[in-house]
């Protein structure tokens, strides 16, 4: 998806574009080229046994799988320091390390975790020798306060100076270290459910098969064709005044819009999610924390130049940012957020007939689920929003499958993922209008949402922090309610009749003024 201008005042502030793994659909990633890397907590998951060389794994890794490998960048061989840092549990990493290899492996990533074990076992020789020259300071210093010879105190200063001097020079050392480290662990992809596949996009597994295709007596139009005969949408002028990609809706089809956003909207929040409208800048370290990548070659995020903003290609990522750096209270979880956003994204390597009309365009509306829970609540509630996601499509009289997405396709920050393919008869295929993500603790590590969890009153309760039961990252869960363009395509093939007019399904009608079919305008 892709990213558009943003006008302050009378200035045109251009964008820049950044880029996106290939085989990754609706990603991005940050910055410095890198990902982020998540120790998990070591008491929060629930691990299938089957098959499960990474039930270690849960406790230790999160981060955006990438195809390409990870540049850190620098200036006069120095390393940018990171604008932000994941927790990243090295030990783990190091003490796990054949695990987090064929994980890094089966997310067809690039990250290089030899370089990693390297700059991590650098790091601590120097953090070493750090604390020893510390210690060797600290004893000059208390030697000093005794009554010394004049000569004693001199040679005593002197080393004192020395010591100063070299500890400064490792403490420089270690911190660039600490940040090159930090860059390159970023990479590490996040970890995989048990019971995904295992492979490319090929390998995925049908969860589900709902509804049969529609037995057309008559020959099958596409959305592309439907819409220039019952004057839906305007590609061309679109393509004059914005450039290819971008499209007009007109009449019927404006009105179906938002029939799809507030009918959406109306069912998801009878399951108790709370309704946002999200920002549609935001800062580019939000956009990283979520697992994205506003800066490379085949980015998916449209980035404005001269300033730290880039247009969201989902409300995943405000909503995610809500609650960044918060400690919630148990009692305030789980968080169900329902948001209405346009979305932006350059599509970057998108092309052929497959992309043609609405099905692939810079810019559309989105309504998205996002939750946040407790970490023992994630499946059930992945679960939840698929079933959500699928009854919705269910109600609109859509044939679809449900597939268990392949390891090497589940994007950045997924641990699992689910996709929804409804059939289009115009374009012959199945097409992808919807997913659902269990990301676990993978952006909360990088956005800091913590929760307290609630203990029982002790019997002699103690005053003070120490009553207080340590803090836990929450895990975090979006899914796509409705893609309208692709909503759009759908229902057009799907509902046309053999006169050129489209019926309106019947739960969108009472969004619609109570219109129940779009017909050919008489000319």
């Amino acid at each position: 998806m892709g990213l558009q201008c943003y006008f302050g005042g009378t200035t045109i502030q251009t964008l820049k574009l950044a880029a996106i793994p290939a085989s990754s659909r609706f990603i991005l990633k940050p910055i410095s080229k890198t990902l982020v890397l998540n120790p998990f907590s070591r008491h929060n998951y629930v691990i299938c046994p089957q098959r499960n060389p990474f039930k270690l794994l849960v406790r230790a890794l999160s981060a955006t799988a990438v195809q390409t490998a990870p540049i850190t960048e620098s200036l006069d061989n120095k390393v940018v320091k990171p604008q932000w840092k994941a927790a990243i549990d090295f030990k783990w990493i190091r003490d796990n390390k054949d695990a987090v290899a064929l994980n890094i492996k089966n997310r067809n990533s690039n990250a290089n975790l030899e370089l990693v074990l390297e700059l991590y076992e650098k790091m601590l020789a120097v953090q070493k020798e750090v604390e020893r020259l510390r210690a060797d300071r600290n004893a000059v210093a208390n030697k000093m306060k005794g009554k010394l010879e004049i000569s004693e105190r001199q040679k005593l200063i002197e080393e004192g100076k020395n010591l100063k001097e070299g500890l400064a020079t490792l403490e420089e050392d270690l911190v660039k270290l600490t940040d090159e480290l930090q860059l390159e662990a970023q990479c590490i992809p996040n970890l995989t459910h048990p019971l995904v596949p295992i492979g490319g996009e090929e390998s995925s597994t049908v969860r589900k098969m709902a509804g049969t295709p529609r037995d057309f007596g008559f020959p099958v139009k596409d959305h592309l064709q439907l819409g220039k005969e019952l004057d839906l949408f305007d590609f061309d002028a679109a393509a004059e005044v914005s450039g290819s990609k971008f499209y007009y809706l007109k009449n019927e089809a404006v009105m179906l819009e938002m029939a799809l956003v507030n009918w959406t909207l109306s069912e998801v929040m009878k399951k108790g999610f709370t309704p946002l409208t999200t920002p549609e800048l935001v800062r580019s370290s939000v956009v990283e924390k979520c697992g994205f990548q506003p800066r490379g070659d085949n980015t998916q995020v449209y980035s404005i130049e001269g300033s730290d903003q880039c247009l969201i290609g989902t409300a995943e990522i405000p909503v995610g940012g809500i609650h960044m750096d918060a400690i919630l209270a148990e009692t305030q979880l789980p968080l169900k957020y329902v948001a209405f956003s346009h979305c932006f994204r350059t599509e970057a390597g998108a092309a052929g007939t497959a992309t043609r009309g609405l099905y692939r365009v810079h810019q559309f509306s989105k309504v998205e689920m996002f939750v946040l829970c407790q970490p023992e609540e994630s499946e059930s509630y992945h679960e939840e929003l698929i079933k959500i996601e699928e009854d919705l499509f269910s109600a609109l009289g859509l044939h679809y499958k449900t597939l268990d997405m392949a390891s090497g396709d589940l994007g950045a920050p997924a641990y699992r993922k689910f996709d929804v393919e409804a059939w289009m008869p115009g374009l012959g295929r199945y097409g992808e209008i919807s997913s659902a993500s269990n990301c676990i603790d993978y952006q909360s590590r990088r956005l800091g949402i913590r929760y307290r969890p609630s203990e029982p009153t002790p019997a002699l309760p103690k005053k003070g922090k120490g009553s207080l039961a340590p803090t836990q990252f929450v895990h975090t869960l979006n899914a796509t309610a409705c893609a309208v363009p692709r909503m759009i395509v759908c229902l057009l093939e799907n509902y046309q009749q053999e006169d050129g007019s489209v019926i309106i399904p019947g739960p969108l009608r009472a969004f619609m003024g109570g219109l129940e079919l779009i017909t050919p305008k008489s000319t």
